[in-house]
This record gives structure tokens, C-alpha cells and sequence, in this order.
């Protein structure tokens, strides 16, 4: 496959390069060559940036279709053919093919970046039969997800509001929008047996001190006009304030750049982590819909604790319920999942948030992002610091799960 091709600006140039070309994705500084799975990772994330869905679980089941066909694609190579050739092929033809069938708005910007992965590939035998695997391994991936529920409509699937009463979720100010991601809890999982599997507990009661100081802290810390939080507070919930996905996107990057597990590792490292993510939300809608716990919010400004009509958060508080929060359950499952396959603690590196312009910084374990999500959520005052711990748990005992089940992902097909 060597004949000369149009080159497209579009085509990527480089793995920093291409990060850098959306705003929506962060940027960390990470050593780290240009090979064949860092130009698809890049070309992952910067299409799905440009033209993804408007539903982050759905990206996330994207990223998660894609990733799995290229892991299941390089996870054997026929005897008698080069292992890299092969496997370069494989994965690029297997994220290709799934990409231009999810995102088609992007087809010929990746059909050139696909055209110059194969032109850097050496011609024969190895090269087509690692192109044949991808292309087959993405269909059958594609094949198995079809009808799951994870497409934007029936992710909003409308969801009745239940009368206000103390502790039931309301809709929010200031827009007041409907209920978000109640179908997400009707969705079919990659791994989970179902989306209750690891259903928390129920949240604090009302009339418990957990809940009166859950709800001290927050109304002192997460206010608008808050005189207790500082601005180093303020700062962290700043930051995190954005999609999940587009925050840990450059996280997992600095892991994959700094794995020596060799392609079809790092193609399993990508496919483990968005796996466990989307079953992730699948179970984190269930436990926020089986509570309906009311947001802060609501409490501060009509529960029975010293309420205060003109409370206002620092940040628009999302449309579902608090309990628990979202970012801390897919902040658990990306600390698990990126502490199993390459360590807690990893060299110094720098992320920015496109919430935050301007402000870098550094970090040395995944654990790290995770206690600032914690924090974060409660100095914007939109969760309680239990629905945050509670998140946590959820997380990461569904990225366990995943993690002690990947057999059943790769399995031969």
C-alpha cells in the first residue's frame, strides 16, 4: 500500500500535535515517541472532540468500541508474519474503522490519517493480514454493541419527577432543566452483570449528623459568595469542572507513553480503562435514580437545617441527583484501572483544564486527581462530601470488577 497519497493538515503530525489542535482536550507535558498507537489514540480524541456526541457516556462507549477492537485485534499475531507490522496494521485499521462508523462526520479526515499510518507500514503480507483483523475485530465489536441504549436519546430518556418532599431530588436553578441520564441506568453494560450490581447504600439520613455536617460544609465552602474558601479552592473546583472524560483523556495518555507493555498492552491499557468508564456511568445513574437524593441546592434553600432562600453554588449545579457524585465515580475507576496497569505513582507530569485557562498543574499518583475531585465538588457547591467518598467506592469497586473480568472482553472471536 504505497502509492502516494494527498497529504491533509488534518492528517496527524505528531502525538502532541494533535492534542493541541482542540481545545476541548487538556494538554500535560509526557515524553514519549510517536508510534502507531499514540497517532490513534490522538486521532481518538481529538475526533471525538471535534465531532462527538452530546452525551459524554456515549463518547466514552466510542473511545470503548474502538479500543476493544484494537486490543482484541493485537492480542495474537499468525505465525510467519512481522509481530509489529501486524499489529501496527491491526490496530489502526480496527480504531479506523470503528471511528469512521461512529463519528462519520470525520471519515475523511481520519481516511487520511489511517492512509499515512499504512504508508509508514512496510507492504506484504503481515501489513494486509493485520488490516483484515482490525477491520473484522471492529465489526463484531460494533456488531455486539448495536441497540444498547447508549446513544444521546435514550440516555435523556425522560424521567418523572417525583412531588418535592425533604430529600427528594428537584430540578436545579437556574435553568431548572429536566432530569439527565436516567437511561443510563436502562443501558447494557460491557462487563457488569447489570447496573445495580454494585448499587451504594443509602445516602445519610436526613436526621443524621453525617447529613447536618455534609450540608455545614458545603453551604460554608461551595457558595458563590463563600468567605471561607480559598483561592487555591476556588481554583481546584475550577478545574475540575469539565467533563471527566476530557480531563482524564491526557492522564491516561501519560500512562500509555510511559508503558512498556509494547502495543497490544497499551491498546488493552485504553480499552480496560474506557470499558470500566462506561459501565461506570451505567452504575452511577443507577444509585443516583435509586436515591433521588436532593442537591445541596434544594437542601440549603428548603430543607429544615437554618434554610436560606438566596443560597447560591459557585457553579450551575447539574440536572440529576447528588447521590453519588459523577466525577468522583469515573475519578475511582481511572485511579484503579491506571494504578493496576502501570503503578500508583508515575513521574511528574503537567495538566491543564479547559475550564481553568491558564493554570498548570503537576501531579506523581492518580490518586492524587481523585482527592481533588472530592474537594472539588464540594467547593462548587453542587455534591456533599458523602455523595463525593460514596463515588469514589462506586467507581473503583466497578473498575475492580472489570478488571478481574477482562478475560470475558477478550476472549477469542
Amino acid at each position: 500500500m504505497s502509492s502516494t497519497r494527498t497529504h491533509s493538515t488534518l492528517v496527524v503530525l505528531g502525538a502532541a500535535a494533535l492534542l493541541t489542535a482542540s481545545a476541548a482536550v487538556p494538554q500535560a507535558s509526557a515524553a514519549g515517541r510517536t508510534s502507531t498507537t499514540l497517532t490513534w489514540y490522538d486521532a481518538t480524541a481529538e475526533n471525538i472532540a471535534t465531532a462527538g456526541a452530546s452525551a459524554q457516556v456515549t463518547n466514552s462507549r466510542t473511545w470503548a468500541i474502538s479500543w476493544l477492537a484494537a486490543a482484541r485485534a493485537t492480542r495474537s499475531v499468525p505465525a510467519g508474519v512481522d509481530r509489529g507490522t501486524y499489529q501496527d496494521a491491526a490496530l489502526a485499521a480496527a480504531v479506523h474503522r470503528a471511528l469512521v462508523t461512529l463519528v462519520p462526520s470525520r471519515t475523511e479526515q481520519l481516511d487520511a490519517t489511517f492512509e499515512q499510518t499504512l504508508d509508514a507500514i512496510p507492504d506484504g503480507t503481515a501489513e494486509e493480514s493485520g488490516v483484515t483483523a482490525g477491520e473484522r475485530q471492529a465489526d463484531l465489536v460494533l456488531a455486539s454493541r448495536e441497540g444498547d441504549g447508549l446513544d444521546p436519546t435514550s440516555v435523556n430518556a425522560p424521567y418523572p419527577v417525583r412531588p418535592a418532599a425533604p430529600g427528594v431530588w428537584q430540578p436545579t436553578p437556574p435553568a431548572y432543566a429536566p432530569a439527565a441520564q436516567y437511561g443510563n441506568r436502562l443501558a447494557k453494560p460491557f462487563l457488569l452483570k447489570s447496573p445495580s450490581q454494585f448499587r451504594l447504600g443509602p445516602p445519610p439520613a436526613l436526621n443524621s449528623g453525617r447529613y447536618a455536617a455534609d450540608l455545614a460544609e458545603v453551604r460554608a465552602y461551595g457558595a458563590a459568595d463563600s468567605t471561607a474558601r480559598t483561592a487555591h479552592q476556588t481554583e481546584t473546583a475550577t478545574f475540575w469542572l469539565g467533563s471527566s472524560l476530557t480531563l482524564y483523556t491526557e492522564p491516561l495518555r501519560v500512562a500509555l507513553t510511559r508503558t512498556n507493555q509494547g502495543t497490544a498492552g497499551q491498546a488493552r491499557l485504553v480499552a480496560l480503562f474506557h470499558v470500566a468508564l462506561v459501565d461506570t456511568q451505567i452504575a452511577t445513574s443507577d444509585s443516583k435514580y435509586a436515591y433521588e437524593r436532593w442537591r445541596p441546592v434544594t437542601a440549603i434553600r428548603t430543607g429544615s437545617i437554618d434554610p436560606d432562600p438566596d443560597w447560591t453554588p459557585l457553579h450551575a449545579t447539574p440536572a440529576h441527583p447528588d447521590y453519588p457524585s459523577g466525577h468522583n465515580t469515573y475519578s475511582g475507576a481511572a485511579e484503579t484501572v491506571l494504578s493496576a496497569l502501570s503503578g500508583p505513582r508515575t513521574a511528574p507530569f503537567r495538566l491543564t483544564s479547559p475550564t481553568a485557562p491558564g493554570v498548570t498543574r503537576t501531579y506523581t499518583t492518580w490518586k492524587q486527581l481523585s482527592d481533588e475531585n472530592v474537594d472539588a465538588r464540594v467547593y462548587s457547591g453542587i455534591h456533599t462530601r458523602s455523595a463525593d467518598e460514596a463515588g469514589i467506592t462506586l467507581g473503583t469497586d466497578t473498575a475492580r470488577y472489570v478488571l478481574r473480568n477482562e478475560k470475558n472482553l477478550f476472549a477469542p472471536r
